[in-house]
């Protein structure tokens, strides 16, 4: 006899939450769904009605105009969908320089509010009130004016031991020759950082375990540099260098970066940046200043006692506003189209001009912003869930 009891069968009766939750959610994706499909067909009727081309024919065509600044090569007789992808590309570059380096100058700010030193406070403090309060589209254009008005000729260009040169025409800085042994010192280096994530969380499980806690950035340094320079020894060790030159009316070799590109992201760090300090500072005082007291009284430093007491704790404070800030940073770059630095946005609009598909070009802006921030948002809900504190 089968003594089983009897699978329980769930209950879609209306008087059931769980079954008119799954309803509501049903009928709101299909009104989305029909007002979506709605006003699609509605675009496509009234721009047949006016004879207006639709469609996303038009990437393959070429495109017929330069761009000034490009991470890869372009002609203009390439098509409008590559010159798009020259415009991500760009849009990528100032992004993700610019959420490392706003992050790097917030955190210190953000700390040094809480320094001992007045003077140290009263900077950190002045900046902060300065940059956030000041328009970001102001900013770039103050950046830019700098840039390409305060600056030196290229043939009398600000130097630094004749190896970097900054003038109107952009800063221009020695690269190496790149070859097999760049390459497998490039291979090298991010074997390096494979190493040194595994260091960490070794040493992370360790500190759990038995409350003792190591070096954590002695190795992944260590590899970093070691299997970096080991693939450079093994690609026969390159020397070769492209130095910038000083020539009679500008800087020839090396490599450069446009006055647009630097007034672009000095404005977007500067103006970001001083959120992002307010955002540290906030997630900082939100740490009991018992837990200060506690670390004093075993003999941690100031310094120890931010590292491994305070900012632990700050972080769940911390991460959602910054990310907030890293999204704010992304949208703001479509503010470059001002001083011309050839973004996604930029070469859109010139697209639109030619081609006259102002839906089709629009809609691929949406679509480059909105997938740049899900994956900005997605990267730090994932490094969130991490840090916060585990209940137990």
């Amino acid at each position: 006899m089968d003594a089983r009891a009897p699978a329980k069968r769930r209950a879609w009766s209306w008087r059931s939450r769980a079954a008119r939750g799954l309803v509501y959610q049903v009928v709101a994706l299909a009104l989305i769904a029909a007002g979506v499909w709605f006003l699609a067909f509605n675009t496509q009727r009234n721009m047949e009605v006016r004879g207006i081309q639709s469609g996303f024919d038009f990437l393959g065509q070429a495109a017929g105009f330069d761009i000034g600044e490009t991470l890869v090569a372009y002609d203009p007789s390439q098509s409008y969908g590559r010159a798009i992808v020259i415009g991500v590309l760009n849009t990528l570059r100032v992004a993700v320089v610019g959420v490392i380096l706003t992050t790097m100058l917030g955190v210190l700010v953000g700390v040094g509010r809480f320094s001992r030193n007045a003077l140290v406070r009263g900077l950190c403090y002045g900046y902060v009130e300065l940059f956030r309060n000041v328009p970001i589209l102001l900013q770039l254009l103050m950046w830019y004016l700098f840039f390409v008005e305060v600056l030196p000729q290229p043939n009398e260009a600000w130097k630094l031991a004749d190896l970097f040169f900054l003038s109107k025409g952009g800063l221009s800085f020695p690269v190496p020759v790149w070859g097999t042994g760049q390459g497998l010192a490039a291979v090298g280096a991010v074997l390096g950082l494979g190493v040194g994530w595994w260091w960490r969380r070794r040493v992370h499980r360790h500190f759990e375990l038995t409350g003792q806690d190591g070096n954590r950035w002695a190795v992944p340094v260590a590899a970093f540099f070691g299997l970096a320079f080991v693939g450079w020894l093994a690609g026969g060790a390159p020397t070769a260098w492209n130095v910038p030159e000083q020539q009679a009316f500008q800087v020839d070799g090396g490599a450069a970066v446009t006055p647009e590109f630097m007034a672009v992201l000095v404005g977007l760090v500067m103006y970001t940046a001083a959120f992002v300090a307010e955002v540290v500072r906030g997630g900082i005082q939100s740490v009991s200043h018992g837990q200060t007291e506690a670390s004093g009284a075993l003999g941690l430093s100031r310094g120890q006692t931010m590292k491994l007491v305070i900012l632990p704790q700050a972080m769940r404070v911390i991460i959602p506003p910054l990310t907030n800030q890293y999204l704010n940073l992304t949208k703001n770059s479509s503010l470059a189209v001002a001083i011309g630095y050839p973004d996604v946005v930029s070469i859109a609009n010139t697209t639109l001009n030619q081609s006259g598909r102002a839906v089709e070009c629009i809609a691929i802006i949406m679509l480059v912003y909105l997938t740049t921030s899900l994956s900005t948002s997605a990267l730090m809900n994932a490094y969130n869930k991490r840090v916060a504190i585990k209940e137990r």
